[in-house]
């Protein structure tokens, strides 16, 4: 009985055919033996925790006491320091008695909005016979703003208030009649009034 022979290119056929099979069958195993589980939003919260965050400079900037752009100031604020000039400008007359100003007059066109110049607690509402009606707020870093000569009233005792918020309107103030309708405000740093005028723009953390 004649043998059956294969032929070489036969046999190296069949050869490559059964290792492209064995790959093929581990390529496979391997596919199916991957955790399907794996949650992709768990490697991006890691690669966002591990991230260096910025600091953001959320310390606050004092603003002026009003929003209007035609407000100009009327009376300054009185620097013992201050040219002979500035002094006389920044006297108030009543009862025939000169009286250093504590704090700066403004006045606009008409009536204007009065606003807080930072975040702060109303520790105080009342109304003066001389200084008509009056708004304290506390801020942080011991500053504490005044808001005198008001027409209206916005906020009471306790309210917390934020920067910007308008508290009031302007009004007149029998200390102060030759003014008319103007704001008075005052400045206190640590319990000694400051000039407002150079506050405005600074960094409460800076004072």
């Amino acid at each position: 009985m004649k043998k059956l022979r294969l032929k070489k290119w036969v046999i190296y056929s069949l050869y490559s055919l059964s290792f492209v099979a064995v790959l093929g069958t581990i390529y496979l195993l391997e596919t199916m033996s991957v955790d399907k589980s794996f949650d992709d939003n768990t490697y991006v919260n890691d690669i966002i925790i591990e991230e260096e965050v910025p600091v953001v400079n959320t310390s606050e900037i004092i603003v002026k006491p009003f929003l209007s752009e035609d407000i100009k100031v009327v009376r300054n604020f009185y620097n013992y320091q201050g040219s002979e000039d500035e002094q006389k400008n920044a006297l108030i007359h009543y009862d025939n008695t000169y009286i250093p100003n504590s704090g700066v007059d403004y006045q606009g066109k008409e009536a204007f909005d009065v606003v807080t110049i930072l975040d702060g607690k109303v520790s105080k509402v009342m109304e003066n016979n001389l200084l008509g009606k009056i708004i304290e707020i506390t801020h942080d870093n011991n500053l504490i703003s005044v808001y005198q000569s008001l027409g209206e009233v916005n906020v009471k005792e306790g309210d917390s208030v934020v920067q910007g918020q308008i508290i009031g309107k302007t009004g007149e103030a029998n200390i102060a009649l030759e003014l008319g309708n103007h704001l008075h405000f005052e400045l206190i740093h640590n319990g000694k009034n400051v000039n407002p005028e150079e506050y405005y723009d600074k960094q409460l953390d800076e004072l």
